[in-house]
Parts: C-alpha cells; sequence; structure tokens
C-alpha cells in the first residue's frame, strides 16, 4: 500500500455550510421536541404505564449499538493486522464516537430533566445493569479516544494495536451490557433470553459497516475524492455477511421461543397476530431490510455505488424495525402475571397495550440522528480523518 496522506476536508464552501445547517437545524428539532415534552408533561407522546420506552429508545438503542459496529473497521485494521482497512480506521474511530454521542443526547434529554444525569454518574446501583451501562458508555469514548490519538500522533502509533485491542474487547463488552438489559428482564417473555448479548452484538456489526459505508461514500461524492471499488466491495462483501448473520440469529431466536413454552405466546403474537408489529417484522425487518438488501449486495447489482447506498439505507430501516418490534413490542404484550389464568382488570392487565409514536418522540429520536451527522461534519472539516484518495492503486495492498 502506498503512504497515505490524510487531508481535511474543505470547510469554507456552499456545501459544507449546507450539511451544517440542514443537520443543525435536524438536531435543534430533537432538542425542541425535548423541551416541549418535559415542559407539557409525559402525556404528550405515545407512551404510557404500559410502555414506557417508545420511539426515542428505539432510535437510542440503535445509534449506540451502531457506534459500537462502526468501529469494527478499525478494529480489523488494527487487531487483525488486516492492512485493507487501515486507511478507514480514523474514520471509523470517530464515526462511533459521533453515534455514541448522538444515542446518549437522546438518552439525556428523555429523562425530562437532564439534571438526574449527575445522579446517575455519581450514585452507583452495581448490581444494576444501567448503572455497569454508564461506566461501559464513558469507557468507550475515552478508549476509542485515546485509539484514536495513537493513530493520528506519529510517535505514538507504537502504541495503536494495544489501544486498538482495548477498543476491541471493550466495545464487545458494551453491546453485550446493551442486549443485556433486555435480557435480564425475566417479566417480560420478549426480553427474557440469553441470545440477546450475542445478537446485539453481531447487530452492531451490520448496522455499523452500514451506516459507515453510507457516510464514507457520502464523504468521498460531496467532496469529489476518489473512493476506488476495492475498498467498497471489500465492505459491501462483508456487509453481507454481518446482514445473513443477524438473520440467522433472529431465526434461531424466535425457533428458540417457540420452542419454550413459556415464550411461545409472545412469538407467535410477534410472528402472526400483532397487527403493526408483525408488519414490521416481516414486511420491514425480514424483506426490505435482510431479504432485499442481500440481494442487492451480492446479486447482478452488487457492483452498482447506488444500489450498495440503497442496501446500506435498507439494513439501517430494518434495524430500526428489528428493534422498534423488540422493545416495543415486547412492552405492548400483556405479562403473565398468573401463568395459566385468564386475568382482566381495570389496570389493562391481560390486554395488548396500545402505543403509536407521537412527532415530538419521532423529532427527539431524529434529532439524535442529527446530532450524531453534525459531529461527523464539523470533524472531518477540523481533523484529518479521511485520506485524499482511496483509489486502487493506493488503497489495494497488491496494487503495482
Amino acid at each position: 500500500m502506498k503512504k497515505l496522506h490524510f487531508l481535511e476536508v474543505e470547510g469554507n464552501t456552499k456545501g459544507f455550510y449546507t450539511f451544517l445547517g440542514l443537520f443543525g437545524l435536524i438536531s435543534l428539532l430533537g432538542v425542541l421536541a425535548a423541551y416541549y415534552m418535559e415542559h407539557n408533561g409525559h402525556w404528550v407522546t405515545g407512551m404510557s404505564n404500559q410502555v414506557i420506552w417508545g420511539t426515542p429508545h428505539v432510535f437510542a438503542i440503535f445509534l449506540i449499538v451502531a457506534a459500537s459496529g462502526a468501529l469494527n473497521v478499525a478494529s480489523i485494521s488494527s487487531v487483525f493486522a488486516k492492512t485493507a482497512y487501515k486507511p478507514l480506521a480514523r474514520l471509523s474511530g470517530m464515526l462511533a464516537m459521533a453515534l455514541l454521542s448522538g444515542g446518549l443526547v437522546v438518552l439525556l434529554l428523555d429523562l425530562g430533566r437532564p439534571d438526574r444525569l449527575i445522579v446517575a454518574m455519581t450514585k452507583f446501583n452495581f448490581v444494576s445493569i444501567f448503572t455497569w451501562n454508564i461506566l461501559l458508555y464513558t469507557g468507550f469514548m475515552g478508549i476509542v479516544g485515546i485509539y484514536l490519538w495513537t493513530m493520528m500522533d506519529r510517535p505514538y502509533n507504537n502504541l495503536t494495536k494495544k489501544a486498538g485491542m482495548a477498543a476491541f474487547i471493550w466495545r464487545l463488552i458494551l453491546t453485550t451490557g446493551t442486549g443485556s438489559i433486555f435480557g435480564f428482564l425475566i417479566a417480560r417473555e420478549a426480553y427474557d433470553s440469553a441470545l440477546l448479548a450475542p445478537m446485539f452484538i453481531i447487530m452492531s456489526f451490520s448496522f455499523g459497516l452500514a451506516f459507515f459505508l453510507l457516510i464514507l461514500m457520502g464523504s468521498y461524492k460531496y467532496t469529489q475524492r476518489v473512493l476506488g471499488d476495492y475498498i467498497v466491495n471489500r465492505l459491501k462483501n462483508l456487509l453481507g455477511v454481518f446482514v445473513a448473520a443477524v438473520l440467522y440469529f433472529v431465526v434461531v431466536y424466535h425457533i428458540t421461543n417457540l420452542y419454550s413454552a413459556d415464550h411461545r405466546d409472545i412469538t407467535l403474537f410477534i410472528l402472526t397476530g400483532g397487527g403493526v408489529y408483525t408488519f414490521l417484522f416481516w414486511v420491514v425487518q425480514i424483506t426490505l431490510g435482510s431479504l432485499l438488501p442481500l440481494v442487492l449486495l451480492y446479486g447482478p447489482t452488487g457492483k452498482n455505488r447506488t444500489m450498495i447506498g440503497l442496501a446500506s439505507a435498507l439494513i439501517i430501516l430494518g434495524g430500526f424495525a428489528q428493534l422498534y418490534v423488540l422493545i416495543i413490542g415486547g412492552q405492548a404484550y400483556p405479562m403473565h402475571l398468573f401463568p395459566g389464568m385468564e386475568v382482566t382488570s381495570s389496570f389493562y392487565d391481560g390486554v395488548v397495550a396500545s402505543y403509536a409514536p407521537s412527532l415530538p418522540e419521532f423529532l427527539l429520536g431524529l434529532g439524535g440522528v442529527g446530532v450524531t451527522l453534525l459531529l461527523v461534519t464539523v470533524a472531518v472539516a477540523a481533523m484529518k480523518f479521511l485520506p485524499a484518495s482511496l483509489a486502487d492503486e493506493v488503497a489495494d495492498p497488491h496494487s503495482k
């Protein structure tokens, strides 16, 4: 591989200010939505005493999970010594931090009173998975920051492999912790599964790489830099493997639940009789978010950049649907307080809870995406995250 030359994106251009304004506006809408919900109260959302985690949590968890996966490109470079991915390592680490920041902003604003974060950061309950996640998120930021420093400061390049190994292990623990939030909730039949931790890890690989691929292609297109087929084809082939792995875990997860008497009813609810959740599962998550991207990535259109971008966007859409079905569908289905008995009461026991996301909820979640993209836009203009060229003769280690 020829010597890489990293260069900032020109910040004093019409295109830069356009993206800065667009993503800044989306972020501002999220802040205003949070203020509206905090000022008027919980009743303006679609959430209730039955569904306490709504659409903002879907966005937040997607961004947090994708943050771990976005770092995968850098990990492949430094931990597994794959030279072809070295030019992308800086962008990978920066995007991971930006995605985590966007997800945490949504969670922070969803608290109603952001100052409650001080309590979460100073009062630790070490038997709670939420406490462990506070430590995991802050630790991730610190370790990835050090990882980027070793990559970008030449005298410390010899520490990159060690920092990369630490970041790799930490992000696996982080995603395991995020999946365990649900896996440890035995009261909800949809969550109570040890499969959720490894499934969240492979979901992170898929969602994060899809996001990374869109950012990479978009950055090079709008900065008019050369992005060769070698890098794009390697990434899209890897993305297809991750999509297939997520699909495998989903199949095993539901087959396992169908086999278990305790989980059979909730599984049948999702697969056959869950209304909007069944639609999202089969149409958006499985068909549009898994099967169609595999066809686009490995079929005759596999070398078409537009189709690769479409496949990545569909994977992200399918990821949101998957988390929506898991998080909200799992809460909407009534808990079995007395197994084998029919339960009715004035407290909606035994009744499938209704939930429809309100506009402020959606805007808050979208605001997290806006914050992520705003941070990326500023970062690529402020520091040298992007190689000046990723043409095949530069990126391909076997090029002569």
